[in-house]
């Protein structure tokens, strides 16, 4: 059975703080300056806004006007879109991703490890469920920013082929971002893509990207730009990473367990 390569354009940018139309506007021009052919386009943790603990006067609806945004674009550019917003749900905040694809339908994970640090915890509320997309041929795994540092619950005990975190994360713990999604990608076997911002946000901390495409032996394949705003288009070979898997077997002897 022949394979299908996933096509991934990532995106890393500066956001405007806290000003929606203005993220919208410039995300669609990013998107629809995409030339090369693209299946999967990846945009940053609270693209919309920024990472702002201000929910109460920043949140979209379940189905608002964030995800009617994705729709519209995933349909005209025939391509998936993922990235997250802050979203009001049965009357508590989430920091939500979106995993949109061109026929309209959609996934959602809402984080589950909330940055304590930030007090994002005392904002918005934890997900519980981890999210599994099969989009393509591939089995898809999306995470956001502060998951990165929690390796259980990215365990690949899905086989799942592509591992993807976005995010905030800020430019004075960012060789942290760099050891842990090579990490993740080695010891999950997996593909691994990170997408992190740039600029300064409204608190005055500077982000300065390292947004990164590993593949299954933690082999960076894109290129490394970091602190430039640049969209990269790269194709992830579906063979490469079976061939991995069949030559090393890794996964065969990974421990069993599951979360409480």
């Amino acid at each position: 059975m022949k394979t299908q390569d996933l096509k991934v354009s990532i995106i890393q940018t500066d956001l405007a703080w806290e000003n929606k139309s203005k993220n919208f506007k410039h995300f669609e021009e990013l998107i629809n300056a995409i030339e090369l052919d693209t299946n999967l386009i990846i945009l940053p943790e609270m693209f919309t806004t920024g990472f702002s603990m201000n929910a109460e006067n920043l949140y979209d609806s379940p189905e608002g006007e964030t995800l009617d945004w994705m729709k519209k674009n995933s349909k005209i550019k025939d391509v998936a879109i993922t990235g997250s917003v802050i979203i009001k749900e049965n009357g508590k905040f989430y920091n939500r991703l979106y995993f949109v694809k061109p026929d309209g339908s959609f996934h959602t994970y809402d984080k589950k490890h909330l940055f304590t640090l930030a007090g994002e915890h005392n904002h918005y509320s934890a997900g519980q469920k981890k999210l599994i997309v099969n989009y393509k041929g591939w089995k898809i795994c999306p995470l956001i920013c502060y998951d990165l540092r929690f390796p259980t619950w990215a365990r690949n005990t899905e086989d799942y082929d592509l591992l993807i975190y976005i995010a905030n994360w800020p430019q004075k713990r960012v060789s942290a971002w760099d050891a842990l999604l090579k990490a993740r990608a080695i010891e999950n076997m997996s593909y691994c893509i990170g997408v992190n911002r740039i600029g300064e946000d409204g608190n005055g901390f500077p982000y300065t990207g390292h947004s990164a495409i590993y593949d299954a032996l933690g082999e960076r394949i894109s290129t490394d730009l970091f602190e430039k705003a640049y969209v990269e288009t790269k194709t992830l070979s579906k063979q490469h990473l079976i061939d991995i898997r069949e030559k090393l077997g890794f996964l065969k002897d990974r421990d069993r367990f599951k979360l409480l």
